[in-house]
């Protein structure tokens, strides 16, 4: 009844199974496997269909458009009348912050770098030593 609901609301999206739950731009939403937030992490996948998330060029901008889709995510769940859960959102989120600050660690001496818009990671010891 939901997915019915949902591909009725959304016909400009194409759904599909898959291994896991994404979004594959511009229009297609890949359906996981059932699991007890089906519901809501289908809602999230779709929320990045609306929000148009496609690309980005700094880390720091894919997680940001997670947080963008899961707030828009419970925006859709109050509608379709679907349970918000915090914790299973706060676990994915974790999942990119956890990305994020791995791949922002300096491998030389674990400081924290900043990412420039060319994608470049730079470490502000390191690089100001050599």
């Amino acid at each position: 009844m939901f997915l019915k609901r949902l591909q009725a609301d959304f016909p400009e999206f194409k759904f599909i199974s898959g291994k896991k739950f994404a979004f594959r731009p511009p229009k297609t939403i890949v359906l996981g496997p059932a699991e007890p937030f089906y519901a809501l992490l289908t809602l999230h996948e779709v929320s990045h269909a609306i929000l148009k998330h496609e690309t980005f060029r700094m880390d720091v901008e894919r997680l940001r458009m997670e947080s963008e889709a899961w707030e828009k995510a419970r925006e859709l769940a109050l509608r379709y009348d679907i349970e918000i859960n915090e914790g299973l959102i706060q676990d994915e989120l974790d999942t990119y912050r956890d990305w994020l600050h791995v791949k922002s660690r300096c491998k030389k001496c674990g400081l924290t770098c900043y990412q420039t818009p060319d994608g470049v990671y730079h470490c502000p010891r390191c690089e100001n030593l050599t």
